[in-house]
């Protein structure tokens, strides 16, 4: 792991970059022809350092919900991002932190980044008196099952995840 990585909030500089980044990981997925995002798409809803009330008010429709933590190699590229949002815990009454994407250029893995970003995201959380961090990752996944059991990740298996979207997502909310 290089100690001259650096950290810190994206930017509106960096939409190009973490648009890439999501390209790339669609891909390692196999699922790049699902990627909607664009860079229009992401300057309208991620929120961008430095933090202020005002940055966080909306002024779109749009709302921001997503932050995007990234890593910069000494070389000074951007070698992988974490795009997360805050979320709750009703049981316990306290925020969290949903960790939508985990990503590392293949070029920059093995050197730590992936494990710098999500103490990061730990460190937030506790910061804020939360008491979880979490994620998703395929099941065939094994590399990554295996890199967050190794940081003390627990698989959910009595959880099953859902999802509403699409048509479907428009047919439920014109129900309403």
């Amino acid at each position: 792991m290089s100690s001259e990585a650096q950290l810190r909030h994206a930017t509106k500089e960096d939409v190009p970059v973490i648009l890439s980044l999501i390209n790339e990981l669609a891909a390692y997925e196999n699922a790049l022809n699902e990627v909607k995002a664009t860079e229009d798409s992401l300057l309208e809803t991620l929120v961008f350092a430095p933090f202020s009330q005002q940055s966080e008010k909306q002024s779109s429709p749009t709302p921001r919900a997503a932050r995007a933590l990234l890593v910069v190699s000494p070389e000074g590229d951007v070698a992988g991002m974490a795009l997360y949002f805050y979320n709750y815990s009703t049981w316990h009454a306290k925020p969290g932190i949903y960790l939508e994407d985990l990503y590392v250029s293949p070029k920059y893995r093995r050197h730590g980044y992936g494990t710098i970003l999500l103490k990061a995201l730990a460190k937030e959380v506790v910061g804020m008196g939360g008491k979880r961090l979490e994620w998703w990752c395929l099941k065939w996944n094994e590399p990554s099952l295996k890199f967050y059991e190794g940081l003390g990740a627990t698989q959910m298996t009595d959880w099953i995840s859902l999802r509403v979207d699409g048509d479907k997502l428009l047919e439920l909310a014109n129900e309403a």
